[in-house]
C-alpha cells in the first residue's frame, strides 16, 4: 500500500492507523484502532483487535471473479465457491463439515462478478483448527465426484426455482438486455447447459489461477494480537500461488438504454428493475451522487420515490434505488413491485422524479437530513466482528485508504446543493432510463424486444 514500507528483514509490523467509534452489540461505544499487519511472509491484513468476546472473524477476497469465466462455462466461480468446503485434504465432505459443526466454525465462500470471497468465524480457542481447515479448503480442495454432482444438482434446482420468481426474472432480463454477450449479462450461477461443460480440471484451474496472493485482500477483527495474526496469515495464505491469471475485463458498453422490456407472466403483481449509467467508486463526484441517491430513492421511508409512489398513491409496498459503482460497468439502479394495474403509473412517476432531480435539485432541508442520516447510521455497520472485518476488507477493495473511517464524515458533510445539481445533470438522463418489467402490466408496452432468459 502507498506510504507503507516493509523492512528488508520482513519483520512483522502492526501500524496503528485510524481511530473510529464502533457501536458494539452490548450497546456501548468504544474507540478502537485499525492496524495494518504484515506477516513475515508479506501477507497484509487490516485489523481491529476486540477482546470483549473470544471470537475471531476473518473476511477476505480475491480480485477477479465470474467475469473471467469462459462463456460456455458460466457458473464456474459459483460452483467452486460451493465446493471448497465440501471436502479437503484427507477429509471427505461429511468429515470436513462435521469438523466445522462440532467446533462451531463458520466457513464459507462466495463468488461475484468481480471478486471471489471467503469468510471464517470461530471461537478463539478453536482458531488453530479453524485456520487449518481454511487453509486446506483453499490449498487442497478435493472436488470429489459425489460432491460435484450434489452441489451441481442443488444449483440447477435453484435455477429452476428462481425461474418462477418475477423479481429474479426482471433482473435477468435487464442484465441480458443491457449487457448482451458480455460477462455481466451472464447469470452468476450459470445455466444447466454451461454447468454440464465444467470439469474437475476447470475447478482446479480456477482455484490455481484466481486464489492468489497478488489479488488478496484481508480484514480481521477479534480476540488476537497483531503478532499472533501475523503468524496466522502465513499459515492460511502463505502457501497460495504468488500470481494469478490476468484481470482483463474490458469496460462494457451498455445496450438498449432508454428502452422498456416486458416479460409477460401471469402473476397478480408486476416487478420492475430500472437503471441508467452511473459512476465508479473512484469518481470525484461519488459522494455527491451517494447523497443525491439517498434523497431520490435510497433513503427508504424518506426518499422522493417512496413518497411519490408509495406514500401519496399507495402503488407499491417498497421502492428503492442504489448506486452500483462497478469499475467496468457502473450504474444507478432501482426496483419497484406493484399491482399490474399500477405499474404503468409507477414507471411514469419514477421517470418524473429522475427528471425533477435533474432539473430542480434538492432543498437545504433535504440535504441536511440526508447527511444526518448517512453519517449517523454508518456506525451501525460495525455491530459484530465479522461486519467490522468485512468493512475493513471492502475499504481496501475500493482503495479508500486506511484512514477512510476518519475521513468519511467529512466527505459527506462537504457535499453541497451545487454538487448534487452538477452530478444530477451529469448522469441522471431520463432518456437513458431503462426498465425491465415482469408481469402483466396494464397499459405498459414494451419498446424493444425482450431477450430470451438463460439461467
Amino acid at each position: 500500500m502507498t506510504g507503507f514500507l516493509v523492512s528488508v528483514r520482513r519483520l512483522l509490523i502492526a501500524v496503528p492507523a485510524a481511530a473510529f467509534v464502533v457501536i458494539l452489540t452490548t450497546g456501548y461505544a468504544a474507540a478502537v484502532q485499525v492496524e495494518r499487519v504484515v506477516s513475515k511472509g508479506g501477507i497484509e491484513a487490516w485489523f481491529v483487535r476486540d477482546s470483549s468476546v473470544p471470537i475471531l472473524s476473518i473476511e477476505f477476497l480475491f480480485r477477479g471473479g465470474a467475469a473471467l469465466e469462459p462463456d460456455n462455462k458460466a457458473g464456474l466461480a459459483n460452483l467452486v465457491s460451493s465446493l471448497l468446503d465440501e471436502g479437503a485434504g484427507d477429509m471427505d465432505s461429511q468429515t470436513f463439515q462435521s469438523r466445522l459443526q462440532n467446533l462451531s466454525i463458520q466457513l464459507g465462500f462466495d463468488a461475484g462478478y468481480d471478486s471471489f470471497s471467503g469468510s471464517l468465524k470461530t471461537l478463539t480457542r478453536n482458531k488453530d483448527e479453524a485456520v487449518r481447515l481454511l487453509r486446506l479448503a483453499m490449498m487442497e480442495p478435493r472436488f470429489d465426484k459425489d460432491a460435484i454432482e450434489r452441489m451441481t444438482g442443488e444449483i440447477v434446482a435453484s435455477i429452476k426455482q428462481r425461474a418462477l420468481r418475477p423479481g429474479y426474472l426482471a433482473s435477468r432480463v435487464w442484465q441480458q438486455a443491457v449487457f448482451p454477450n458480455t460477462p455481466y449479462g451472464r447469470p452468476l450461477s450459470g445455466t444447466e447447459a454451461t454447468l454440464k461443460n465444467i470439469k474437475v480440471d476447470d475447478l482446479r484451474t480456477f482455484v490455481k489461477g484466481n486464489l492468489t496472493r497478488d489479488r488478496l485482500i484481508i480484514g480481521v477483527c477479534g480476540d488476537i494480537t497483531a503478532e499472533e495474526l501475523g503468524v496466522l496469515l502465513d499459515k492460511v495464505f502463505g502457501g497460495l500461488p504468488a500470481k494469478g491469471v490476468a484481470l482483463d475485463v474490458p469496460m462494457v458498453a451498455p445496450k438498449g438504454l432508454g428502452s422498456t422490456f416486458v416479460l409477460n407472466q401471469q402473476v397478480p403483481q408486476s416487478v420492475a428493475i430500472f437503471g441508467l449509467p452511473g459512476l465508479t467508486r473512484t469518481d470525484p463526484d461519488f459522494y455527491a451522487a451517494y447523497v443525491m441517491n439517498h434523497i431520490l430513492g435510497g433513503g427508504s421511508f424518506s426518499s422522493w420515490l417512496y413518497d411519490e409512489v408509495r406514500e401519496k398513491r399507495g402503488l407499491a409496498y417498497s421502492i428503492y434505488s442504489y448506486l452500483q459503482p462497478r469499475k467496468e460497468a457502473p450504474f444507478w439502479m432501482g426496483s419497484v413491485a406493484t399491482a399490474n394495474a399500477g405499474m404503468a403509473k409507477s414507471v411514469e412517476l419514477i421517470r418524473a422524479q429522475v427528471k425533477r432531480m435533474r432539473e430542480q435539485g434538492v432543498t437545504d432541508e433535504e440535504l441536511k437530513n440526508a447527511k444526518l442520516y448517512i453519517n449517523g447510521s454508518y456506525p451501525l455497520r460495525f455491530t459484530s466482528s465479522d461486519r467490522i472485518a468485512s468493512s475493513l476488507m471492502h475499504i481496501q477493495y475500493d482503495h479508500l485508504g486506511i484512514d477512510y473511517l476518519d475521513r468519511r464524515t467529512g466527505y459527506i458533510d462537504a457535499v453541497t446543493k451545487e454538487d448534487i445539481a452538477r452530478v444530477a445533470k451529469r448522469f441522471l438522463d431520463p432518456s437513458k432510463l431503462t426498465f425491465s418489467v415482469v408481469g402483466e402490466p396494464t397499459g405498459l408496452k414494451a419498446t424493444a424486444k425482450t431477450p430470451k432468459i438463460e439461467g
